[in-house]
């Protein structure tokens, strides 16, 4: 690591903001998930709380650790802030089955009076429909992909301390939309065949991989930003670019090959057959 990379580490403070905001969306579920687990000890598994917290992990990872400064003077570093939060904390927090522990885990007049009703709002739950169609969720997925990574916009977020910020929360918004067909999480229902989330998968590696590979041949820095920035681990900014691009290639295709692996194995045996044949089970089936 370089003097320019050990001084940013040293002038770094954590973001109060977003680590209250964390821990207080962590003790909202686990008291949700307490609650639900008295009521019944099959209704929410432990795994599941593990997943939930493991994402907000991912989150403080991505954008509020120490590690979350050294993005401006690497793009691999900056790479991987985007895959935490759009491919490893977005899954998680859905695995976590996250709407019932959290509506569980607020204030109970809160939870009724205020947040059930916009839930049960009828154009909410269209929005809520529209968004998680495989269609537009890849659209989405592949349109915050392409358009953060447009040179012009990436350098701008990059001067830009509150774009940044909205980059970042872009990116686990997408990730969210994008992983809800293929986690499927309680509220949602099966509206499209299972066997269609491997290629739902293998499509989304697509535009990915056309990044990557751009980034991984390409013979000039493509973002000027990191040109003068401290070379972190004695890489220029060209290798930095190359990392980041290897990074991307290979975390992508290993993040999205095994869902679907996992998919078409519960698909091909007879228990799958028949189950993905109905309607999913509501939560209280879930362990």
């Amino acid at each position: 690591m370089t003097v320019g990379a050990q001084n940013l580490l040293q002038t770094w403070s954590a973001p109060i903001g977003v680590n209250v905001s964390l821990c207080v969306a962590s003790l909202i579920y686990i008291r949700g998930w307490v609650h639900l687990r008295k009521v019944s000890s099959n209704l929410l598994s432990a795994w599941r709380l593990a997943a939930f917290l493991a994402g907000i992990v991912a989150i403080w990872i991505a954008i509020a650790s120490p590690f979350a400064a050294l993005d401006d003077v690497s793009l691999s570093v900056h790479m991987i802030q985007h895959l935490l939060l759009m491919n490893i904390a977005a899954p998680l927090i859905l695995l976590g089955a996250p709407v019932l522990p959290l509506l569980h885990g607020l204030p109970m007049l809160l939870a009724r009076r205020a947040i059930g009703p916009i839930f049960r709002w009828s154009p909410i739950k269209s929005l809520g429909h529209f968004v998680t169609n495989p269609a537009i969720a890849w659209f989405s997925a592949t349109l915050a992909l392409i358009v953060w990574h447009i040179p012009g916009v990436f350098d701008l977020a990059l001067r830009s301390d509150s774009l940044h910020k909205f980059e970042h929360a872009t990116f686990f918004a997408a990730g969210l939309i994008f992983w809800w067909p293929v986690v499927q999480p309680w509220p949602s229902t099966i509206r499209w065949p299972r066997w269609s989330i491997p290629l739902y998968l293998f499509a989304a590696t697509i535009p990915c991989d056309i990044l990557s590979g751009f980034l991984a041949f390409c013979d000039r820095v493509v973002y000027s930003s990191y040109l003068s920035s401290p070379h972190l681990l004695g890489m220029s900014a060209l290798q930095d670019q190359q990392c980041a691009a290897a990074l991307m290639w290979v975390s992508v295709t290993i993040i999205y090959l095994l869902p679907a692996v996992v998919v078409t194995i519960s698909i091909l045996s007879p228990q799958g057959r028949e189950e993905h044949s109905r309607v999913s089970p509501p939560i209280t089936t879930l362990t």
